[in-house]
């Protein structure tokens, strides 16, 4: 392609609105450009890096055997009606009727879809295993869509969904999936991780997240320096030490006594006036779990993890009350909650339960207790382990050392069991004629969020440096002596070898000065530059410069397009391998 007829407007400053790396460069190297409030064209520099994208997701997951279909974007409500989401997706699915007052909604994802199609299409043992796929847009209506392409409300999506006659073969197409992710972020030359994950609004017994590793990365990811073991925090499992499972003699127990605590709010003001530390006092904080409060308790310096708190609760919402919403419903006074007597449902972190003597609210303004102890003092209607894993707990698998790192979700693989096909009645006749359910899977990969999490990972202060197969133009060809016809001829023959040896070749063709050039070059992150100028008109001789380190070589023009051709070809085949 050539630049001057290419719809490519690059900018100097960074765009207001954009907050981090990948949105300020998508706009400012012409990748996107913003429609309204997370709703982007991408126009054909993003689109191209898009398009290879979804090249490798193909590749893979047809070398896979799964196979590709395209399902409608709307959805009728008798359908989320039918699995039970139609209410408990919440507002980011957007609904909306028809001239004749039906409800449909547009896509966040396709299980009832799928399903529906399964149990119209497939009554027979002999046609399963099936896995099907599809790369469509998908909308979800963010309640404050931001980072640009990285939480927009409408964005491409690869969603792949098996069906197995039995929880042992839905494993191996799980498998199957989760080899075929490792190839698709291989081959995109991307630094990632799989990592355990909660299952969310999807569901499912089971779940693996894909992580690019970038420091402004949405999520936290848990690795163990020792062993394989990797987790969201939202899914890592806190192991309590050896020694906390020690039984107390009644002797060490301290009598629970009420003290007074004027202006002692937090828990750092109630360690410092009774001189404990804040390991020995107990946090407790009225949360809403699905708009019915409950009491949490943790250690004083732990933080609830509040998507532990809605797996125990089995709810569907939960939230940190505000304090006047707490005192509503409680009428108890913030700040001085506690656990002893405690008019509402109680739920504690299992750490709490080991502490000794401990210091709580008192459930009195201006008052905490001492010398409080649970068993004796307070019984939870549940424990367990609600609150945040941090670098000084040690690995759930070999106890070794953890580590706590940035990581942006680029793929989700779900085990989904029969929670869809149960519900929708998709069923298969087996070897003896009989009705049994199909076990159903679920694969998702952000076609849009993966370009730019790359972006995120590969960026230097002069712009974008992508990832070789992600790429929109492979090279770029710099014609710097655009007035000089040996010059021009020289580059187009250049140009026209490249794309022959099969090569997505740019030719910047502009009569633009030289430094604007270089820098629209490195800032939309082409990543091999063949510059063509007066080195070429004396000696013979092409400038070749590799965007990701900016090494440069000078290379005799006869040999610059197969030595850069087998330069591409190597560096693709490595991914590939």
């Amino acid at each position: 392609m050539r630049y001057s007829q290419m719809l490519i407007r690059t900018a100097k400053e960074v765009p207001a609105e954009a907050e981090v790396i990948s949105h300020q460069l998508l706009l400012r190297a012409g990748c996107i450009r913003k429609l309204t409030s997370g709703l982007y064209t991408y126009l054909p520099l993003g689109l191209a890096a898009l398009k290879k994208m979804e090249a490798i997701v193909r590749e893979e997951m047809n070398r896979a055997g799964a196979q590709e279909l395209l399902m409608p974007m709307v959805q009728p409500a008798d359908l989320w009606e039918e699995s039970g989401r139609w209410t408990q997706y919440g507002p980011e699915l957007l609904r909306f009727q028809d001239r004749h007052n039906r409800d449909y909604c547009l896509g966040p994802t396709h299980e009832e879809v799928i399903t529906d199609i399964a149990r119209r299409e497939l009554h027979s043992y002999r046609q399963l295993p099936v896995n099907l796929y599809q790369i469509q847009t998908k909308f979800r209506d963010e309640i404050r869509p931001r980072f640009g392409l990285m939480r927009g409300r409408e964005f491409l999506m690869k969603d792949a969904y098996s069906f197995d006659v039995s929880d042992e073969a839905a494993s191996q197409s799980y498998q199957t999936m989760h080899n075929a992710y490792t190839r698709i972020f291989q081959r995109c030359g991307l630094e990632f991780r799989a990592v355990e994950a909660d299952s969310g609004s999807i569901g499912g017994s089971f779940s693996h997240e894909f992580m690019v590793l970038a420091e402004t990365g949405e999520d936290t990811l848990v690795t163990c320096r020792e062993c394989e073991y990797a987790a969201n925090v939202e899914k890592a499992k806190v192991v309590l030490p050896d020694t906390a499972s020690k039984t107390v003699p009644a002797t060490e127990l301290n009598d629970c006594t009420k003290v007074e605590t004027p202006g002692t709010k937090t828990v750092d003001r109630v360690a410092e006036f009774l001189q404990v530390t804040a390991k020995d006092v107990i946090k407790t904080m009225i949360y809403l779990a699905d708009d019915e409060p409950v009491a949490v308790l943790v250690r004083g310096d732990r933080e609830v993890q509040s998507v532990k708190l809605k797996k125990l609760l089995d709810a569907n919402e939960v939230e940190l009350a505000e304090n006047d919403t707490a005192w509503k419903l409680t009428k108890l006074p913030v700040g001085y909650i506690g656990p002893v007597n405690i008019p509402i449902k109680m739920v504690a972190d299992q750490e709490v339960m080991t502490m000794i003597n401990a210091v709580a609210g008192a459930n009195e303004k201006g008052h905490h207790l001492t010398g409080v102890n649970p068993g004796r003092d307070f019984s939870p209607a549940a424990v367990g382990d609600l609150r945040q894993i941090t670098e000084m707990d040690c690995c759930p698998v070999c106890k070794g050392s953890l580590e706590l790192t940035e990581g942006i979700e680029v793929g989700h693989i779900f085990k989904l069991g029969t929670k869809y096909s149960e519900a929708m009645h998709a069923v298969y006749q087996d070897q003896e004629g009989k009705e049994q359910t199909m076990v159903m899977g679920c694969y998702g990969i952000g076609i849009s969020r993966v370009v730019a999490a790359a972006i995120e990972q590969n960026h230097d202060e002069n712009g974008i440096i992508f990832p070789l197969p992600l790429a929109p133009f492979q090279v770029i060809i710099l014609n710097l002596g655009i007035k000089n016809d040996e010059t021009c001829a020289a580059t187009e023959k250049l140009y026209q070898d490249l794309r022959g040896a099969g090569l997505d070749v740019l030719l910047d063709d502009r009569d633009e000065r030289p430094g604007s050039k270089f820098k629209d070059a490195d800032l939309i992150g082409i990543p091999y530059r063949i510059t063509v100028g007066k080195t070429w008109e004396k000696e013979g001789k092409v400038e070749v410069r590799t965007r990701r380190d900016g090494s440069t070589s000078l290379l005799a023009y006869e040999q610059a397009a197969s030595t850069i051709a087998t330069m591409v070809q190597d560096e693709l085949a490595a991914l590939n391998q």
